[in-house]
Order: C-alpha cells, then sequence, then structure tokens
C-alpha cells in the first residue's frame, strides 16, 4: 500500500522525499481511521447485540458482566487486531515502522485484557454476593490479589515488549528484588496470610458486630479487603483497621450472641447492707398480698414453722431458727418479676444472685438474657427493669446505696448536731 501512495504522490509532481513522508502520514492517518471504524462498527454491531441480548435472559451472570462493562471493554481489542495485521502491509517499505506499531498493538491488547479481566472478576465477585455463603466467605481479598498478579503479569510482558527483552530475563531478575517486593508488599501479603486464616476459621464476616477499642472500633463489618476491614460504628464513622491486627490482636465477635437468640443483660443492684434484716409477721403479711410471691411466702412460711417446731427453737430468737429476710425475699421477687416478662429468654441462663460485699454495699446482680436483641429495645427492657426495681426497694425496706451527695452534707450541716443526738 505505501509503494502505491508514493507512486500516485510521483505521479502528481511530488518530490521523491517527500512522497516518502507524506506516505507514512498518509498511511498512518487511514491506518488510524480503518481503527476507529472497526472500534465504532464493534460496539454497534457486537456489544449493544450481546446487550439487547442481556436483557432478554433470564440469568443474572450475563447481567452482572454487562454491568461492569466487560463486553465493552472487551471491543476494544478489535482494532487493535486491525493494526496488527494490517501494519506489515502498510509499512511493506518501513519495517521499523511495521515493527513499532506492532508491539504498540500488542502492549494495548494486553492492557485491554487486564482491564477486561478485572472487570470480570468485579462481575465474578458480584454473582458471588448474590450467595448466602457470600456472607460467611469473603472473597474481596482474593479477588484483590488475583488483579495483582495479573497486573504484575501483564507489567513484565509490557516491559518486555517496550525494551524488546524476554520476559523470562525480567523473571529471573526478580529474585534479587524479592526483598523489595516483600517491603512494599509487607501489607498485601500480612492481609493475604490473615484473610485465609479469617476465612479458614470463620473468625468475622461482613455485617458481624465486633469491638476493638484499641482502634476505636465498635459497630457492624461493612467491607473485608486485602488490607484492611472496614467497620461502620454505632456513631455512624468509618473506622479501617488492618486485616492482619484481626490475627495478631483479641477481638470482640457478637456474632455468637446474635446467633443464640438472646442477649444478655447483667446489672447490678447494689443494696445498703444496714438495710438488710429478718422478715417480721408484719412484713410477711404484707408481702403475701403480692401475686408473685403468694405461693413463696406461704410455702415458706410453712416449712420454716414445721423446721423450728421440730427442732424446738422459739420464735422469739430470730437468729436461733430458720427466717426468712427481706433481701432473700427481694430476690425471689425480682425472679418472678422477671420471668414474667415475655422478653425473657427462659432456654439460657438465669441468675439473681449476690456478689462479694464491697465498700459500696452488696451488689445484687440480675443475669438473664433478653430475646430482642435490638439495641433500641434491648436497652429499653433494662431500663423498665430497674425503674421497677429501684422503685420497689422501699417496699422490702431495702435501701440503695449510694456515696453522700453535697446535697446530703449541706442537710446534715443544716440539721447540726442536735439531729444525730435525736
Amino acid at each position: 500500500m505505501q509503494l502505491w501512495i508514493i507512486d500516485q504522490l510521483i505521479k502528481n509532481g511530488v518530490s521523491e522525499s517527500l512522497a516518502d513522508d507524506l506516505s507514512v502520514i498518509i498511511s498512518l492517518v487511514a491506518l488510524l481511521l480503518v481503527s476507529w471504524l472497526i472500534n465504532s462498527v464493534t460496539r454497534i454491531l457486537i456489544v449493544r447485540s450481546l446487550q439487547g441480548l442481556v436483557k432478554k435472559t433470564d440469568t443474572n451472570i450475563d447481567d452482572a458482566l454487562n454491568d461492569r462493562g466487560v463486553f465493552t471493554r472487551l471491543s476494544h481489542i478489535a482494532p487493535a487486531v486491525v493494526v496488527w495485521l494490517v501494519a506489515p502491509h502498510v509499512f511493506s517499505q518501513m519495517a521499523g515502522w511495521s515493527d513499532a506499531l506492532r508491539r504498540i498493538a500488542e502492549i494495548y491488547m494486553l492492557l485491554v485484557c487486564l482491564f477486561a479481566f478485572s472487570a470480570l472478576l468485579d462481575a465474578a465477585q458480584d454473582i458471588y454476593r448474590r450467595f448466602d455463603v457470600a456472607r460467611r466467605i469473603p472473597i474481596r481479598g482474593y479477588i484483590q490479589i488475583m488483579k495483582m498478579v495479573a497486573t504484575i503479569a501483564v507489567g513484565i510482558f509490557v516491559l518486555s515488549k517496550l525494551l524488546d527483552k524476554s520476559p523470562w530475563v525480567f523473571l529471573s531478575g526478580m529474585g534479587a528484588l524479592t526483598a523489595i517486593i516483600l517491603l512494599v508488599f509487607k501489607d498485601a501479603i500480612l492481609g493475604f496470610v490473615a484473610g485465609i486464616q479469617l476465612v479458614a476459621n470463620d473468625m468475622v464476616r461482613p455485617g458481624d458486630w465486633v469491638e476493638m477499642p484499641r482502634y476505636g472500633a465498635d459497630g457492624n463489618v461493612t467491607e473485608i479487603t486485602l488490607t484492611t476491614v472496614k467497620v461502620r460504628n454505632w456513631d455512624k464513622t468509618i473506622t479501617t483497621v488492618p486485616t492482619y491486627s484481626l490475627i495478631a490482636e483479641s477481638f470482640k465477635n457478637w456474632r455468637g450472641m446474635e446467633e443464640s437468640g438472646g442477649r444478655r443483660i447483667k446489672r447490678s443492684l447494689f443494696i445498703d447492707v444496714e438495710s438488710i434484716r429478718h422478715c417480721d409477721d408484719e412484713m410477711l403479711d404484707r408481702f403475701e398480698q403480692l401475686p408473685r410471691l403468694r405461693e413463696y411466702i406461704r410455702e415458706s412460711r410453712e416449712q420454716i414453722s414445721n423446721y423450728n417446731r421440730e427442732n424446738e427453737i422459739p420464735d422469739s430468737i430470730a437468729v436461733a431458727g430458720r427466717r426468712l429476710t427481706n433481701i432473700g425475699t427481694f430476690r425471689k421477687y425480682i425472679e418472678a418479676y422477671i420471668r414474667e416478662i415475655p422478653e425473657t429468654n427462659d432456654e439460657m441462663t438465669f441468675l439473681i444472685r449476690q456478689l462479694q460485699p464491697t465498700d459500696r454495699g452488696l451488689p445484687l446482680e440480675i443475669y438473664f438474657f433478653s430475646r430482642d436483641q435490638r439495641w433500641a429495645q434491648y436497652e429499653a427492657l433494662q431500663a423498665d427493669i430497674f425503674d421497677h426495681l429501684f422503685a420497689a426497694l422501699p417496699y422490702f425496706e431495702l435501701r440503695a446505696f449510694q456515696f453522700p451527695t453535697s446535697a446530703a452534707f449541706s442537710q446534715a450541716l443544716q440539721a447540726g448536731p442536735d439531729a444525730n443526738s435525736d
């Protein structure tokens, strides 16, 4: 073709040297124009036809490929193939131009294949996310590894084309650069290893509620990548945690709670020890009026009465025999009250217990599980329970312990020393 253009230019009065230069320009323009036309035709005829076919099918796989632009990116190979095939014929008299254009076309095809492969991996990830297993085994980190490997491989081939060297030359020299590569890709390598351990041990999944106080993370995992784990905190901020830190350090995962069907409530009432005492008949008669305690009081009074009578223990000495106490009765009341609440999970641990007394009084711990795991409802349930229990303390002649406030000191000072003597 180039000879024909030169002949035509010379016939029209153009000098031979100028004809050679003009033939190169005309050939390049013609080749680029043909490539552009081929690319346009490919996109119109093939890509649009495929997109129309995708919309008619029932499967979601081709939809993901179309949404990620896999077909569109692959269509860009057509003009590069045309250049690679036609260049030797167009520049038949200029081998240097032909080789350079073919090399550029090969590099272009490699880059197009890389971008298409990346889009294909993204489409595969989109398809994978539609399955339930995606919540348990995320593959984003592995997708990133595959993209990284493909990019490095294409980069080596591009360099080999630019420098006209065999790819094996660069691969053989990689051994000397291992230390540098390990340093540059340290986070990626650590993240890759950590990602395998996280998946193999099922330690964390997208959607899990995790806590890592060191990083200020307390919320749901939104994304697990090769190097980072993103956590959306409850205040709607985003905390980014290195993936390998989930292996190297401890963290709390609340998934077990969510899967168990209950959420633990563990809170204590601190009782003033000086308010604890044995129940007299008047107190027991009053407690017996409560529906929650009626059967317990009747059975306990009968058992205690029989025991004291059989052992000839006088009723006048409270500590000599068995007696009910106001705090013990209050524990039974708490148990009956909480078991009546529909949100209480009776199939899980249920304890109303005393802890070691401290300088703040006697801790009376309420330990049970709520069926409702939602945060707002869970907190509201706790508040309702302890609102009631604090209000019920005076009925059992118990006092909640708290340190004296400034108001208490002011009242004591205003009352003066005579108030204590009375």
